[in-house]
């Protein structure tokens, strides 16, 4: 195991809006949550100022962080019902980033903003009052399309979405591209899809591969170009409360993900979108 450090509380800088990324898929157990958690620790590992917000009521993501879902004294429940200051509810981590966590209550949480005004942006017009003091803030979304995810991705500048290369990647692709699509339409104009993220790979499985192939066809222009493998020290680090980089930073999982992260910081420099660093 690594050393793991703790994530210093971020300060102030200026004015400039961080990557809002919303980690999205509308099917389950594509390894969302894994990416969610394991973006997050490399671009902290990046030297960038990260917030992952946890906006599953599952709460993996906030176990996978190292906290436990039930000792919350704040959670994303509070601020999506604006009981709760949004700078009460983030909490340190010990894995290079900060958190705002998530459990079971937060599946509630719907039936109170159907009547709410503007609830399409209740965690848009939360995040305004502090995402200034971070460059990036990764959304770990549930694999559904409720009014939680709808408020990640109105606050979002762009979607991470990961995918595994099995026989209906390609109409899942090509669904949820819809409806990102009538989200930009309706709701939030700046949206676009940053990454399509190609998960629990491997290659020695010949229609994964067919897939993927398919994939970089007709999707090429979203595909990323890093690939995560099946690994299992990816698989271990959750049970162990921490990102694969904190639990076996020389795991391919690891590797893997830090190189996603840097393909990402990399791309958006490219395209002028890219917020700056920490330093």
């Amino acid at each position: 195991m690594t050393d793991i450090k703790t994530s210093a509380k971020p300060t102030a800088t200026a004015t400039k809006r961080p990557e809002i990324w919303a980690v999205a898929n509308q099917k389950g157990g594509v390894g969302k949550t894994t990416t969610a958690v394991n973006l997050a620790a490399s671009l902290g590992v990046l030297k960038k100022k990260v917030l992952l917000i946890d906006l599953d009521p599952q709460g993996n993501a906030t176990m996978g962080s190292g906290l436990q879902k039930t000792e919350l004294p704040y959670s994303a429940t509070d601020i999506m019902l604006g009981t709760t200051p949004i700078e009460a509810v983030i909490q340190p981590t010990q894995v290079g980033y900060r958190l705002i966590g998530a459990n079971r209550d937060l599946a509630g949480v719907e039936l109170s903003l159907i009547d709410m005004p503007r609830r399409e942006y209740v965690l848009k017009e939360a995040l305004a009052k502090i995402e200034h003091e971070y460059d990036y803030i990764l959304i770990d979304c549930a694999p559904s399309l409720n009014l939680l995810t709808i408020n990640a991705l109105s606050a979002a500048t762009g979607v991470i979405i990961p995918m595994q290369c099995e026989y209906y990647a390609l109409e899942g692709l090509a669904d949820l591209s819809g409806t990102i699509e009538r989200i930009r339409e309706v709701l939030n104009p700046d949206i676009k899809i940053r990454g399509v993220l190609r998960t629990m790979f491997d290659p020695r499985n010949t229609l994964a591969n067919d897939v993927s192939q398919e994939l970089s066809t007709h999707f090429g222009g979203i595909m990323l170009e890093t690939i995560i493998p099946r690994n299992v020290r990816l698989a271990e680090a959750p049970a162990h409360g921490m990102p694969v980089m904190f639990y076996e930073k020389g795991s391919r999982g690891a590797l893997s993900y830090l190189s996603a992260a840097a393909e990402l910081v990399r791309t958006t420099k490219k395209k002028g979108l890219n917020k700056g660093s920490s330093k």
